[in-house]
């Protein structure tokens, strides 16, 4: 099941990662917590960007991290550590071929992964499968076609549009986020609640303005330049003046807005 990663393994998706997840702390985990004894999977943990916060909010959890990339465990690893972290289990393991030891988890969470996946409702299906009866499911996934801001840029709506169309042709959906609530019901999972988490940017929060607007999704879109060049989807021009605009957006009359969307379930 193993895709390629639209946004690359380097150095730098890494430290855009662990900006996006510091910066979107509150919004996205304040509400998520385990209770003490309780086992967890984190499926698709990646870097290991929302796995210290996961861990630091239950921190009497049983959390078991699995991630496809040994490369990207790796990572995971050194920032658990690092942060001091001692309730969480690393597995190398593909979320469409699980190890049938990994089962009966009274909790599954899955953040920014189903995205990526060509096969989203399989996915989750499996998950769920993988659910104990009564355990609960949290889905969280952004939506690209969400963003808008000011001022106004066609240069960057194309280059958004341009991230958006390389992450189509790699078998993902940047514009998943509208969908969590079919999938997870499409999955079998019940009592399904999906609340939209908007980030609002302006010049009176430089906090969002540096880690969200500047280090967040414009880096995203920025680090597809030369795969959106090389595939042809826009000039060098083209695709450097939506970058520039969207920093534009960054000065003190600028703002941009972007929802992403948190799904909660519960298996029958």
């Amino acid at each position: 099941m193993s895709q390629p990663y639209v946004h690359g393994y380097d150095a730098l998706e890494s430290v855009r990662l662990q900006d996006q997840a510091a910066t979107l702390v509150a919004l996205l985990h304040a509400d998520t917590a385990y209770p003490d004894g309780s086992t967890v999977l984190e499926a698709g943990c990646g870097v290991g960007a929302q796995t210290v916060t996961l861990a630091r909010n239950s921190p009497g959890a049983r959390i078991t991290a699995i991630d496809v990339s040994a490369a990207s465990l790796a990572q995971a690893r050194g920032a658990v550590a690092a942060a001091g972290i001692g309730n969480v289990a690393f597995r190398q393991a593909d979320l469409l071929d699980l190890p049938p030891d990994l089962d009966a988890f009274d909790h599954v969470f899955v953040c920014f992964v189903l995205e990526h996946l060509p096969r989203p409702l399989d996915a989750l299906a499996a998950l769920t499968r993988r659910l104990k009866p009564g355990g609960t499911m949290t889905v969280i996934e952004g939506d690209h076609g969400s963003a808008y801001f000011h001022p106004a840029s066609e240069a960057a709506s194309r280059a958004i549009a341009a991230q958006v169309e390389l992450q189509r042709r790699g078998g993902g959906n940047a514009l998943i986020g509208r969908e969590v609530y079919p999938l997870m019901r499409a999955a079998g999972l019940r009592d399904v609640h999906v609340s939209p988490r908007m980030v609002y940017v302006d010049g009176s929060r430089p906090g969002l303005v540096d880690g969200f607007t500047r280090r967040t999704f414009t880096a995203m879109i920025e680090g597809v330049r030369e795969p959106a060049l090389a595939a042809g989807l826009l000039s060098r021009d083209e695709f450097d003046d939506g970058i520039r605009a969207l920093h534009r957006t960054t000065e003190p009359d600028g703002t941009l807005c972007y929802t992403f969307f948190k799904g909660v379930a519960r298996k029958a």
